[in-house]
């Protein structure tokens, strides 16, 4: 819609029949025949193919070798409620190996994979584990600031649009610039030792990395530093790729002049760098999972099994979630029945503890040591204390108030005709003409989105209604045909059964109405290219997952993100995808977002990867970016206190007992700077952003 609306791009729905050069300047030409019917013939510049995914030879080889079974697409074989297990026990898979998926769900099944393997190895836990070990820090404080300078070219992401020779010959002008070198990629392996060594060899006591963005690649310089025996602190990231060459790519000329711009604030800062001190808390070795459904009981039963008592909290009186309303997944999984199967293991389990018709009420402190209120109906409460979350709380089912849902009888949602069907009323059973709807409640209005499992969902009924008796008559509306991956299979099948497709636009809706005991379904046809009336017996509508009306609720108590349609928000969509900006909080399941039983649970196991690589430490070390009280100037006005989102700063009497100070919960802040920003007497500053140094990047940034 973005691309729609705002940048102009043009989609058009067709087969291109080929592409062939035309003309001496080498233009390209596509021809193909457009919604209308027509015989369409365009020139381009640039034609891009968007290809499609398959499993190479050589891993294909590998397979064969492993002895790990592959479907008839040449992927790995899993099964929907065990994404990440091969068919070979102690081989698991993860990422593209298993079918074609995005970034996001091949970072989530990396740690799902991890999860399966923590279940495996959890009795021989530490036994080969050894800690890294580094020199003995360095103590800079009494020393002039000596800053080494390193520019990255990021292969040509920087040095094809910034000329990174004049930005390294003008940072060795800089106040402070002992050293400075170009590196081809910054984050290489053989560069850090590079650095380690100049470090060393030059004496120098504050490094600017002149390269990409520091939230991916801070951590990792900070490590280098430490190599070398300085703080890990005292280096600070000029960030010439994604706020300068990529932005600034038609302009060269100006893109290097700020480039000399961002190296010059960022020597300026760190020139006035103190050493900090990692903040470290003990953590409690527990586990809290918020919803009982396939994705909450899988994520308590991984982290049980790894040796971690879990505390389960189900608001309903049922485990099972939304998956007790569901037959089958894509592939053929009996779902009722690999659902008993992980309940029955859920409650087997003695390290979970099961709240049922329970919901959680309060919440105090922070990762590692959190304190949970558990309130259930009755009105009782309990606390837990856990030093790990996993939201789970699962999705609703739109109830459409279109299409006449409310005032028809044979008008019911998929959920609905699923029930029906496997009951054989009788309505269903004596039915000829079925007529399937798609996005109904999805990909409009306030719900801009993609419920993700309709499509499949819809094939699959229809396939089943066809296979029964070939006699009847289905039809499925559709705007855009989602059965994506391997799934595509379902459409090719349902097609050659003769299963009937007819597209329509968001503008020209089909149009549901009473005729005695049969429904008239109007709708455009776009390959007739005029109405069409089709008389049938049962209109099946497609409906929107939705968000549950109590998460934002949960949000506030957690202080984790909702989205704008109501779903949980990770971190951090393809680096952290199932973490919150919360520390110690994950999310799975349909909480995030709608998506199939296999992707529900390679979540969970991932959340279970994520809890347990906290659960299994005694100790964590949390960033030293924290809020800290001057007390020389805060004078207890708690204008702080009322801003801060981690509720990390209470107010309390002085020990002299004149007037109040304020106190910061290093664990729960995160170092936002909203208390800096407020506070009118430069009472609180956060570490690493001091008003020395911020006022130090102003100036250089003013600088001609």
């Amino acid at each position: 819609e973005r691309a729609k609306d705002e940048s102009g791009v043009r989609f058009v729905r067709c087969r291109v029949n080929g592409v062939e050069t035309d003309g001496r300047d080498g233009d390209l030409r596509l021809s193909y025949v457009n919604e209308e019917g027509l015989q369409i013939e365009e020139f381009y510049d640039m034609v891009v193919l968007s290809v499609g995914l398959q499993t190479p030879k050589h891993v294909l080889e590998l397979s064969k070798t492993a002895g790990i079974r592959l479907t008839a697409d040449n992927f790995a074989a899993t099964s929907d409620f065990q994404p990440v297990q091969t068919s070979r026990e102690g081989i698991f898979t993860c990422g593209a190996i298993a079918g074609p998926k995005d970034i996001p769900q091949a970072v989530v099944e990396g740690s799902a994979a991890a999860a399966a393997v923590a279940d495996l190895l959890a009795p021989a836990r530490f036994e080969l584990t050894s800690e890294p070990s580094f020199p003995t820090e360095k103590d800079v404080s009494l020393e002039e600031p000596r800053i080494g300078v390193f520019v990255c070219h990021c292969g040509s992401n920087i040095a094809g649009v910034v000329n990174v020779q004049d930005v390294e010959e003008y940072a060795a002008t800089l106040p402070d610039v002992v050293y400075v070198e170009r590196n081809l990629f910054s984050c290489s392996q053989d560069t850090q030792d590079m650095i380690v060594k100049r470090i060393q060899e030059q004496n120098l006591n504050r490094i600017v990395v002149a390269a990409c963005t520091p939230r991916t690649h801070e951590p990792l310089f900070r490590e280098t530093l430490k190599a070398a025996g300085l703080n890990e602190y005292l280096v600070e990231m000029a960030n010439i790729r994604n706020h300068d060459s990529w932005v600034h790519s038609d302009n060269p000329k100006a893109a290097t002049a700020k480039a000399k711009d961002l190296v010059r604030m960022a020597v300026a800062k760190v020139a006035y760098g103190d050493s900090l001190k990692p903040i470290s808390v003990p953590i409690t070795q527990k586990g809290l999972v918020i919803g009982g459904g396939v994705a909450g009981m899988t994520a308590a039963l991984n982290l049980a099994e790894q040796g971690f008592e879990v505390h389960l909290v189900e608001k309903s009186g049922q485990l099972g979630g939304n998956a007790l309303y569901l037959k089958h997944t894509w592939s053929g999984d009996h779902v009722p029945s690999k659902l008993a199967k992980l309940t029955d293991n859920v409650l087997s389990n003695e390290s979970i503890i099961i709240h049922m018709n329970s919901q959680v009420t309060g919440v105090e402190g922070f990762v590692g040591n959190f304190r949970s209120t558990i309130t259930t109906e009755g009105g009782g409460k309990k606390v837990i204390e856990h030093g790990a979350g996993i939201v789970a709380t699962g999705g609703q089912v739109h109830l459409p108030k279109e299409y006449n849902f409310d005032t028809l009888k044979g008008v019911v949602t998929s959920i609905q005709f699923d029930k029906l069907y496997e009951l054989k009323e009788k309505h269903v059973k004596k039915a000829k003409r079925f007529v399937f709807i798609q996005c109904v409640g999805s990909r409009e209005g306030d719900s801009m989105y993609c419920s993700k499992v309709c499509c499949t969902h819809s094939v699959q009924s229809a396939i089943t209604l066809k296979k029964e008796n070939p006699e009847r008559s289905v039809f499925i509306l559709y705007r855009d045909m989602r059965t994506y991956a391997q799934r595509e299979s379902l459409y090719r099948q349902a097609r050659q059964l003769g299963v009937i497709f007819i597209n329509y636009e968001l503008h020209g809706k089909p149009k549901v109405t009473g005729n005695g005991d049969m429904i008239d379904v109007e709708v455009w046809d776009h390959v007739l290219h005029k109405p069409l009336k089709i008389v049938a017996d049962m209109v099946i509508l497609a409906t929107a997952i939705q968000p549950r009306n109590d998460s934002a609720e949960l949000g506030k108590l957690y202080k984790v993100a909702v989205d704008g349609q109501g779903f949980f928000q990770e971190a951090h969509a393809k680096l952290r995808p199932v973490d919150f900006s919360t520390d110690g909080m994950f999310v799975a399941g349909l909480a995030h977002y709608p998506k199939p039983i296999e992707e529900s649970v390679a979540q969970a196991l991932a959340a279970s990867a994520r809890a347990a690589t906290l659960l299994s430490k005694n100790r964590i070390s949390l960033d030293a970016i924290k809020a800290t009280v001057d007390e020389n100037y805060c004078d207890g006005c708690a204008l702080c206190v009322d801003v801060c989102p981690y509720g990390a700063i209470t107010l309390e009497a002085r020990a002299e007992g004149e007037g109040s100070i304020i106190r910061v919960n290093k664990a729960q802040c995160k170092g936002c700077g909203l208390c800096q920003g407020t506070c009118p007497k430069r009472g609180v500053y956060v570490a690493g952003f001091t008003m020395k140094q911020i006022s130090a990047q102003i100036r250089a940034a003013l600088a001609v």
